[in-house]
This record gives structure tokens, C-alpha cells and sequence, in this order.
């Protein structure tokens, strides 16, 4: 995919920590957040503010598949001043009460967030949160923040039964030098449906015998089996303008390959348009020091496209036996008309603001090997597999 052309990239977006790099708008405290200034949940007690935002179901970590209507809605509060370590409660409404459900302490970037259900009984809950006294700062609390507005998805594929949807079709079937991918293509036998899940994989093609001259920075870097990749997209199935979109991927641990959740605009990116590629989540497989796991999006800038991301760390993790290949986590990204919020189990990795993409998208799943990714894994290590359990839209239309 174009996420690894040879492009212009930004080196203070892979140099400093995704927690850092916060690259928004500056204007009202809708552009900030990436929600309507009317659905926003502030309140001011002298010189501080809490902020309190209701996202999806977008939290469901584990190693099996699972239903997306029994993963948690992700709630983040946003405290100003910062004060590393305050404790803050999230509480829910119950009849009259407010009844506290968990308390986190605020992290140094202004946020506490936290992981709740989306509903009871078929019904939207109301939070709200209270940040308690903390050296000299007296005690306060939000306004309340409804899950409402997102208890019915626009779209969503579960992969229960064993094809694909109607909205799903197979992508990049030929082989395709250009991409760098001379040694490999998309095809259908590289895609399953079954136990709930969809499989993409990296196969040998059964179709040809010989070896592929694998190219890397210009020269042969080996000789390879050729191979089949799996490579979905709802090009002409299904596409969206504004919202969030989330898929709950297990990748494959190995590098060698690349498992990859993105959007493309509808019609193509080119000079002059508004649509560029969002990258929500890459992963290259295991490194020994640092992770391999991304966010990119590619956008023409002054009549050629810049790649513009941010490695994200493993500090994302749920504790040291977890592990993007060993279990099912939710990679998301909200995107509104002056930001990109990408998110992975409801916990903010990175933003992005400026010139952000004003035309429909359509959703891509893919397990790719890119010839330089080729000397990285032998033959006999193939086939490699990822596992995609749901993938959800609850688009907002601004």
C-alpha cells in the first residue's frame, strides 16, 4: 500500500512520542476535541476546567473473538490545570444518584480516561466525572455526557458466517511493482471467513514456480517464493464521511509483512483534491527495542503527497504478557472536518489537525508483503495470518 512509497516523510512526527505529538487547529474547543461544542460536556470551577467526552464502543482487549456490542464505551476527561496524579471518579446515573463505577488518576498529558458500558437494559447511560481536591485544588465536576448518540452504528460487519459481505471485495490482484509489491498480489484464496473472524494471510502462490527477485533500495536483496495476500476493501460497497470507524484486530507477530486497517477517498487522491490515505493502524511485526506499530496519512501538499505519522509504543499494552500478535485489540480513528483522533482501546495515541480529508472514505483491510519486507521471513515461515473480529462505523456527518 502507498503508506510505504517513497515519499517525503515528517521527521519530527517519527521522533517524538505519539503522547506528544498533538498536531491540532487552533480555534474553539469543538476543532480541539472532535466534538460539536453542543454535545460537549465542560464546566468551570474558577480557574479549572473539566472536559467530558463519550466516545463509542471501542474498548475490547482479549484473545478470543467477542461480540462488539459487549465491548465498553471509551470515556475521556480532560482536566485543566494539569495535575499529574489527581484522582478522578467516573460516576453514572442511577435513578436520582450518581453512582461512581472507577477511578483513574490524570495522566500527564491533562487526561484520566476510562472504559465503561455503553448502556443498561438496552438504554444509553449518563457519566459524569469528579476530580477531587488535590494540592490546593479544590474538588470539581463535569456536566454529564450521554452515550446516546452512539448506540446504533451506521455500519458493521461481525464476519459471522463463512464469506464475505456483499459490501466487501478483493483488492490489488495483480501483481504490482509500482506499490513494490513486483513479488506479490491480492487474491481471494488469501481471504476467510470462519469462527466468527475474518483471516487474511500471506500465502505462497501455488500458481507460479519459480523465485522472485525481491528488490530493496533499488537492488536484489534475495530470491523468494511468489505470494498471495489478502487485501479487502468496500471500494464500492460502503464508504462514510465523518465519525469513527473501528476494527478489533490480532496480527501476525513475525515481520515480514505488514497487517494494516486504512481509508481511501472515494474517487481517488490527486493534486488539488480534499481526500487523502488514512493509515489508522500498521503494524511491521515484533522489534526488539521499539515497537512496530504506526498511524500515517498521506495528503497532497503543494502538488506532491506528504507522509505524515507516528510510531506508536507499547506502553498502549495491557501489561507485559499482552502483545499486538498476541491478543485482539480496537485500533479506531475519529475523524471530523479539522482533525484526525486515533485511538487504540479508547486510549488517545495521536492527532492530527490542518487540512484534513472533506470526501467519503471507504475502509480497507489488508495483510501485505512488500518486497523489501521479503529478506525478513523465509519461505518456510509462510502462511502468516490476521485475525479481524468486527469492524464497526458510527459515522457523525460533521
Amino acid at each position: 500500500m502507498s503508506a510505504r512509497r517513497a515519499l517525503a516523510v515528517s521527521a519530527l512526527s517519527l521522533l517524538v512520542p505519539a503522547s506528544l505529538l498533538l498536531v491540532t487547529a487552533t480555534g474553539s474547543a469543538t476543532e480541539a476535541s472532535g466534538e460539536p461544542a453542543a454535545r460537549q460536556s465542560a464546566r468551570r470551577n474558577a480557574e479549572q476546567m473539566v472536559h467530558l467526552v463519550a466516545l463509542p464502543q471501542i474498548v475490547q482487549p482479549g484473545g478470543r473473538v467477542a461480540s462488539p456490542d459487549d465491548a465498553k464505551a471509551a470515556l475521556t476527561a480532560t482536566i485543566e490545570p494539569i495535575a499529574a496524579g489527581r484522582k478522578v471518579r467516573l460516576q453514572v446515573r442511577r435513578a436520582s444518584a450518581w453512582q461512581t463505577v472507577a477511578e483513574v488518576s490524570q495522566g500527564k498529558n491533562g487526561r484520566a480516561q476510562f472504559a465503561a458500558p455503553a448502556s443498561r437494559d438496552g438504554r444509553a447511560l449518563t457519566y459524569r466525572v469528579r476530580a477531587a481536591s488535590f494540592r490546593g485544588l479544590p474538588a470539581v465536576t463535569s456536566n454529564k455526557a450521554s452515550t446516546e448518540r452512539w448506540l446504533t452504528p451506521t455500519w458493521t460487519d461481525e464476519f459471522s458466517g463463512s464469506s464475505l459481505s456483499k459490501e466487501w471485495q478483493n483488492r490489488g490482484r495483480t501483481y504490482e511493482p509500482q506499490s513494490l509489491r513486483r513479488c506479490s498480489r491480492g487474491s481471494a484464496q488469501a481471504v476467510r471467513v470462519g469462527g466468527g473472524a475474518l483471516r487474511l494471510s500471506v500465502m505462497k502462490d501455488p500458481s507460479r514456480d519459480t523465485l522472485c527477485p525481491a528488490l530493496k533500495d533499488g537492488q536484489i536483496a534475495g530470491r523468494y517464493a511468489y505470494r498471495l495476500n489478502g487485501h479487502v476493501g468496500t471500494d464500492d460497497g460502503f464508504s462514510f464521511r465523518y465519525g469513527v470507524a473501528a476494527a478489533r484486530i490480532k496480527f501476525p507477530r513475525l515481520r515480514g509483512q505488514h497487517g494494516s486497517f486504512w481509508m481511501q477517498p472515494v474517487g481517488g487522491m490527486y493534486p488539488g483534491g480534499t481526500g487523502h490515505e488514512i493509515d489508522v493502524t500498521e503494524f511491521f511485526g515484533a522489534k526488539a527495542k521499539r515497537s512496530g506499530l504506526f498511524s500515517y496519512i498521506h495528503r497532497y501538499e503543494g502538488g506532491r503527497v506528504v507522509k505524515t505519522g507516528s510510531t506508536i509504543p507499547d506502553t498502549f499494552l495491557h501489561g507485559p504478557r499482552d502483545g499486538w500478535g498476541k491478543n485482539f485489540h480496537v485500533f479506531s480513528v475519529q475523524w471530523t472536518p479539522r482533525s484526525l483522533i486515533f485511538r487504540i482501546d479508547g486510549k488517545e495515541t495521536w492527532r492530527i489537525g490542518g487540512r484534513i480529508s472533506q470526501v467519503p472514505q471507504y475502509l480497507i483491510l489488508s495483510l501485505l508483503s512488500s518486497d523489501y519486507e521479503l529478506p525478513q521471513i523465509q519461505d518456510r515461515q509462510l502462511p502468516q495470518h490476521m485475525y479481524v473480529d468486527w469492524v464497526r462505523v458510527w459515522e457523525t456527518g460533521r
